[in-house]
């Protein structure tokens, strides 16, 4: 082999390694710091849920006012998310994500130090921010570090760490509050934080992004839109409003304006280059159905178990931590699989056994034991488990590379659709039949999960993404 064939090589193995995954032992430090960020996020939505009766009442306001302790952040993520994504892809998705990092930390130094409730709100929001940056680009983080052949294994380890942190945060957040105040809730980031942003500034890829400027427009109607549907959804199955109405009609009109804006974009901020192609969108679509059957249980339990069962906190927390502990177990192996096996089989199988686990749900009554709970739960997190780190796969290692953050950023969006409607529907269900609703919930979420399972078989159809003409010209650029 001559000198310049030698010169050659080195390149074509040096390019190789720079676009497909992270060397060795740095893509385990930049593991380390994915996993902190993801914790630091997860535990500290939990511990705030739990916290939120005793702000309310130190802070002296009202359980509906002190909502939007809750509303601030989750208001700024919704808006957010499309805009962040699309950020990420033109300057470059680490610089995005490491701001990500700092916002949270300095949204949750304002949370603690907090004298009044607007400031605390005003904290939350600052939190809100950056956790959108995080959950846009967490996905696209993932598949820069590993290589492509095990990016579902990565996945399928950020669903174990989601999970557990979920399972964990309840029970941590009892036993802070019941030695600290709630400030410390929020200061306990700030450790796990900076450790992540130190290790993420020395181990995360390097990324320059795409370099095309950034549509204002574009994203300031996606954030409109975004906002006004999912608060105006949420308000209509509370207090059937005009308020509601007007945010749906405000949200239709952005959507309209943002559509037309964007259609024949080639890397638009609504990923509609992405949808257009049958995986990804079908994947989007199995995401916003199968979310919605999720939420679903996910709300009516905790009321079913305590106001009808007559379980105290502690026994409902206790069984509905059997669905997040048996993630833990399931998503790494889902994930590992996803490497090898089509997404739409693993998917399907995942929610054929989440409709089971829900149609055997809605069968508990007064007389059912906890062990009788327990595992029907756990079936739900078995099959739902099962299908999210393949579909998540699929959608993120589809995508062009140039567009993983667009990708994580549809990903979010169509969880957070998902989320919305199941819980709107739960809403809108106990107002009009009380708790007696549960099991008729629960059985058309069996039946919502089974039809996302159908939808899930059909990706099997689907052409190869490398065979797919939509991305080769995206591909090549």
């Amino acid at each position: 082999m001559n000198s310049v064939t030698t010169i050659n090589a080195i390149a074509t193995l040096s390019k190789s390694a720079s676009t497909d995954g992270l060397p060795t032992p740095r893509r385990y430090w930049a593991v380390v710091a994915i996993w902190l960020t993801l914790a630091m996020a997860v535990l500290d939505g939990t511990f705030v849920i739990m916290a939120l009766p005793e702000i309310a009442r130190q802070m002296d306001t009202t359980p509906a006012l002190s909502i939007w302790i809750i509303n601030g952040y989750q208001l700024a993520i919704t808006m957010l998310l499309l805009p962040v994504a699309a950020l990420g892809d033109r300057i470059g998705q680490r610089q995005v994500y490491l701001a990500g990092i700092g916002l949270f930390l300095v949204g949750s130094l304002t949370c603690a130090g907090s004298n009044s409730f607007s400031m605390l709100v005003a904290g939350r929001v600052v939190q809100g921010m950056g956790a959108s940056c995080i959950m846009s680009l967490n996905a696209a983080m993932v598949r820069s570090i590993y290589p492509s052949a095990q990016l579902g294994r990565g996945i399928g380890y950020n669903a174990m760490v989601l999970s557990l942190s979920s399972a964990a945060g309840p029970t941590m957040a009892a036993l802070m509050l019941g030695v600290v105040s709630w400030p410390w809730l929020f200061l306990i980031n700030l450790p796990i934080g900076l450790a992540a942003l130190v290790i993420a500034i020395k181990a995360l890829p390097e990324d320059r992004g795409r370099g095309r400027s950034f549509d204002w427009r574009s994203a300031a109607l996606s954030g409109v839109m975004l906002g006004s549907i999912v608060f105006g959804a949420e308000t209509m199955a509370r207090e059937s409003s005009r308020a509601g109405v007007a945010l749906l009609a405000t949200g239709a009109v952005a959507g309209i304006f943002l559509l037309r804006r964007e259609w024949s974009r080639p890397a638009p901020l609504v990923p509609l280059d992405l949808l257009r192609v049958p995986i990804i969108g079908l994947s989007a679509l199995t995401s916003v159905v199968s979310f919605g059957a999720q939420m679903i249980p996910f709300v009516a339990l905790p009321f079913y178990l305590q106001w009808r069962l007559g379980l105290s906190i502690f026994e409902t927390g206790l069984l509905m931590s059997a669905w997040p502990l048996v993630v833990i177990v399931v998503a790494p192996v889902a994930g590992r699989l996803a490497d090898r096996y089509p997404a739409g089989l693993l998917g399907g199988i995942g929610l054929a056994v989440f409709a089971v686990g829900l149609f055997m749900l809605a069968q508990i009554s007064i007389g059912s034991s906890p062990f009788g709970i327990a595992w029907r739960i756990a079936v739900c997190g078995m099959g739902f488990g099962f299908f999210q780190s393949p579909n998540n796969r699929i959608i993120i290692g589809s995508a062009p590379r140039h567009r993983s953050g667009a990708a994580g950023g549809l990903l979010a969006t169509s969880r957070l659709l998902g989320q919305t409607w199941g819980a709107v529907t739960v809403s809108s269900m106990f107002n009009l039949g009380g708790l007696g609703a549960t099991p008729t919930l629960f059985r058309g979420a069996a039946v919502v999960a089974a039809l996302a399972a159908v939808i899930s078989l059909l990706r099997l159809r689907t052409p190869r993404v490398d065979a797919n003409p939509l991305l080769k010209p995206m591909e090549q650029s």
